[in-house]
């Protein structure tokens, strides 16, 4: 059985490599269980053999601190560096896509904006403590197969702000397009406005007017009594003519009878 002295040797890295590949593809272990059987390698395991076909056995393991960060080193920055990129790139498009619809939008709220910038900045910070933890192609008797971090850092930054251009060019497009929709509304506003007025007017051209129609009212109240006071007059008229008639007619008659009796 080989002895080997710690894990962060030539050595040791070139075994943690040996056994990521054997976990990982001959085991088929998953990626949740992979890293913590590793993680617990790179800190306190000693007899390596108990779960690889390697007979190896640790004489000074790491410990938390030391094993953590060979971990995160050997294991996560050089295999699941490109998923941890994968997330950050999705929670910059959340994030955009959520602040450009609230800007439009009542339906996001402020809550679900500010979740979204904390994911964001929570995978920034990892990827952030991962590639702190960056090894060095020297220090490993392996292939790095993660070689153009920095690269890729560039990468994604220019990346996020072509996303960033591309998105406020589309806010600007809106923005003038809501503008351009508000001077419609408007427009037709004042069109239904000028519709209104239109039919009122043809509404009062057509039936008459209530001030007419009660001043027409009065008028013919007026015209009734007027009616009433010449059918009166003409009675009294009527009345008065037989009362000359009955008097000349009296008169008359009084004339002959004195000529009779005279005679």
């Amino acid at each position: 059985m080989d002895k080997l002295e710690t894990l962060s040797s030539m050595d040791g890295r070139g075994l943690l490599y040996d056994l990521f590949h054997e976990f990982r593809y001959e085991k088929q272990l998953s990626s949740f269980s992979t890293l913590a059987l590793c993680w617990r390698i790179c800190t306190n395991e000693k007899e390596i053999f108990r779960y690889s076909k390697k007979e190896v056995t640790i004489v000074h393991p790491l410990g938390f601190f030391s094993g953590t960060a060979l971990w995160m080193e050997e294991i996560v920055n050089r295999y699941y560096y490109p998923t941890i990129n994968s997330f950050v790139y999705l929670g910059a498009a959340m994030l955009l896509v959520l602040i450009g619809i609230r800007r439009f939008s009542d339906s996001i709220t402020d809550g679900l904006v500010i979740t979204g910038v904390a994911f964001e900045a929570l995978m920034l910070i990892f990827m952030f403590v991962v590639m702190l933890f960056t090894p060095n192609d020297e220090s490993s008797g392996k292939p790095h197969t993660n070689e153009d971090d920095e690269s890729s850092v560039t990468d994604l930054i220019i990346e996020v702000g072509e996303i960033a251009t591309d998105f406020a060019a589309v806010v600007v497009q809106l923005e003038n397009m809501n503008e351009r929709l508000a001077n419609l509304v408007k427009t037709q506003g004042d069109l239904i406005d000028s519709v209104n007025n239109m039919t009122e007017t043809s509404a009062q051209a057509i039936s008459p007017n209530p001030l007419m129609i009660e001043a027409m009212k009065e008028t013919n109240i007026a015209l009734n009594v007027f009616k009433d006071t010449v059918q009166n007059l003409n009675f009294a008229a009527e009345a008065l003519r037989r009362e000359e008639i009955e008097f000349a007619v009296r008169k008359e008659v009084e004339r002959l009878l004195v000529d009779k009796i005279i005679k």
